[in-house]
């Protein structure tokens, strides 16, 4: 940070910046409001005394499980806590050091059953926001904009897209990336028809890419920016495409839903989440 402010002095603001905002909100986002009524997301997370967050455990920036910390890193992972904070009318800084955030790291085959199932009261995972998605699952406003790449091997010498022709592109299970590559190719006029093959995990893709079983690994490039190396590159990274906004899932319906929104828009208003994207090298 360039400011002279520290970081967990500007996470503190925030936190006190989002939860002045939603004591404004009504009963709905006040967390020394009233318990709602039965079937009440925010009553049980209260009554329980975490949030459940479902986080990846495998993007560096975003979520990353450090097994040598044991603890969960990244953009995402603060958000939750600021989440947490509004939930339980503290601050960032008690709701971590309290432990008001429960991870479980989700694939995008998992997040949405864990949703319906309880498990989990909000998935802050890299979750692009979808028309489709919306029909059954609450979305907060972006917080994240991103696009997809196209990784490939520098010694394979693809020059451009169309070079992807008959060859083998990796995805992730439950990822919308392979249907917006096809659109790309169509959209740009590329004549080249590639194979898909979906993995369950982004360390597999990559690992297939460098065992050369895969040519390509295709997923948003700020995910792709954690696994860079000096051996592989992002073919025509000038051709922007597949845009992915990124929001927090909660279940339909639930006064979770709303709460969630208003702190993903004070953390934008109050700068912190530009913020968090230099901290974390997301630009």
């Amino acid at each position: 940070m360039t400011s002279t402010m520290t970081r967990r002095g500007f996470l503190g603001l925030t936190g006190a910046l989002a939860l002045g905002a939603l004591a404004g909100c009504g009963a709905t986002a006040s967390a020394g409001s009233t318990a709602a009524s039965a079937g009440s997301k925010l009553a049980a997370i209260r009554s329980r005394g975490q949030l459940n967050a479902g986080v990846k455990k495998d993007v560096p920036g975003y979520g990353y499980f450090d097994p040598a910390s044991g603890t969960y890193q990244g953009m995402e992972i603060d958000l939750c806590y600021q989440v947490a904070a509004a939930i339980f009318n503290t601050s960032y800084e008690d709701a971590q050091k309290q432990g008001l955030v429960a991870f479980t790291d989700v694939t995008p085959k998992t997040r949405g059953p864990l949703i319906d199932n309880d498990q989990l009261d909000i998935v802050c995972a890299t979750y692009t926001i979808t028309d489709e998605r919306k029909k059954s699952w609450d979305f907060s406003r972006p917080y994240r904009t991103d696009y997809v790449g196209l990784m490939v091997k520098k010694s394979a010498g693809f020059k451009k897209i169309a070079d992807l022709d008959g060859k083998i592109i990796g995805v992730s299970q439950g990822a919308t990336t392979q249907g917006l590559v096809e659109q790309m190719l169509v959209d740009e006029h590329i004549d080249a028809t590639p194979e898909f093959r979906a993995f369950s995990g982004y360390p597999i893709i990559k690992s297939s890419l460098d065992a050369g079983n895969i040519d390509c690994f295709a997923m948003d490039r700020s995910t792709l920016s954690g696994y860079m190396n000096d051996t592989v590159e992002l073919l025509e990274p000038d051709v922007k495409f597949g845009e992915q906004n990124y929001g927090i899932a909660t279940k339909m319906g639930s006064d979770l839903s709303p709460v969630v929104d208003q702190v993903v828009a004070d953390m934008e208003a109050s700068g912190w989440l530009a913020q968090e994207i230099k901290d974390w090298g997301l630009v």
